[in-house]
């Protein structure tokens, strides 16, 4: 009987810094994002800095893009991430909206 085994792609030493450093980024950034977006959003902050949230968006998926291609990911794996950043970009967005609508339609 033979044994299943699993391959997967052998992670350099010289990639593991990067590779951590990369991950721990994506964690900040998208602290730094949803902080500013919903700071902005009431009215703590003013809409000026609502560009540097979507900046801090922008560099959280390019780390997590990095991420995935350094530790050897599958291509649909890394579309898979990509389309979960999109969707990470537009719930505050939705979420947003919805308590607006909400607001509007139980304030008369």
């Amino acid at each position: 009987m033979l044994e299943a085994t699993i391959i997967r792609p052998e992670i350099a030493v010289n990639d593991f810094l990067p590779i951590f450093l990369s991950a721990s980024f994506v964690l900040l950034f998208g602290l730094f994002f949803v902080a500013i977006y919903t700071l902005v959003k009431m009215e703590v902050l003013k809409g000026i800095y609502m560009p540097f949230a979507y900046l801090f968006w922008g560099l959280q998926t390019y780390c997590m893009y990095y991420m995935a291609t350094k530790i050897g990911s599958e291509p649909f794996t890394v579309k898979a991430l990509m389309v979960s950043m999109v969707a990470y970009l537009t719930l505050p967005h939705l979420y947003y909206y919805l308590n607006q609508r909400v607001d509007e339609r139980y304030e008369n």
